[in-house]
């Protein structure tokens, strides 16, 4: 079934385009794109067809699991194995979160440079 729209770009707000963008292009494997003011793009040229960042000066990270400053979107990249992709991460800047809700370690809740959760997931 077609729909209205065809999926384009996920935007990342952050306080550093370029940095976070290197993040991600280091996580994912994708080379970085476009560079422009306050606007930063990676894309591997699949769907979605690339993660962008965007300057955001007052840029407030999510405080998840905190209701009063909800995570509002997080991604989910799967990995083959959850302990080399949790090493991997942390070496390039995450930081594994403090809060594991996954009962049967199917998958790891991280923080990306800005603050953004994101997850490891298994396939």
């Amino acid at each position: 079934m077609a729909g209205i729209a065809e999926f384009e770009t996920i935007v990342l707000d952050c306080p550093d385009p370029q940095a976070l963008a290197e993040f991600y292009s280091q996580l994912l494997g994708w080379p970085i794109t476009s560079v422009e003011d306050g606007w930063v793009v990676v894309s591997d040229g699949g769907s979605p067809k690339r993660l962008a960042f965007q300057l955001a000066p007052d840029f407030r990270p999510p405080r998840w699991p905190d209701p009063e400053h909800p995570q509002q979107l997080h991604l989910d990249l799967a990995v083959a194995d959850l302990d080399e992709g949790e090493r991997e991460v942390i070496k390039i800047g995450a930081v594994k979160h403090e809060h594991q809700p996954s009962e049967d370690d199917d998958f790891r809740v991280f923080l990306d440079p800005a603050g953004h959760p994101f997850c490891l997931v298994r396939p």
